[in-house]
């Protein structure tokens, strides 16, 4: 299968920055989807922005102008850049890629999670 480790979380003031990083391991084929989502203690998960296997991006209306998605295919990682945070883009951050594996079958595989905390 594959396995997905996040990091670049962390504590940051108010219109700060922060960039998460995804790095994918296993024998993938072929990434049709990557995605970012969040976690709001209570909260069901809700998704933060997409990038396709052709390069088209998706984001939610709240995070429209101020988050980047962005993929390295060579590393097989997947970015997240956040600029102008807000104390409401607190909240756990997944990964999320689905595909297919070399051996043809598909995946579709989460992060760990990693934490964001913006403060006034």
């Amino acid at each position: 299968q594959v396995q997905l480790v996040e990091s670049g979380g962390g504590s940051v003031q108010a219109g700060g920055s922060l960039r998460l990083s995804c790095v994918a391991s296993g024998y993938i084929y072929r990434v049709d989807i990557a995605g970012w989502y969040r976690q709001h203690p209570g909260e069901p998960r809700e998704l933060v922005a997409t990038i396709t296997g052709g390069g088209n991006t998706m984001y939610a209306d709240s995070v429209k102008g101020r988050f980047t998605i962005s993929r390295d295919n060579a590393k097989n990682t997947v970015y997240l850049q956040m600029n102008s945070l807000k104390p409401e883009d607190t909240a756990v951050y997944y990964c999320n890629i689905r595909g297919e594996l070399v051996s043809f079958h598909e995946f579709d595989s989460w992060g760990q999670g990693t934490q964001v905390t913006v403060s006034s």
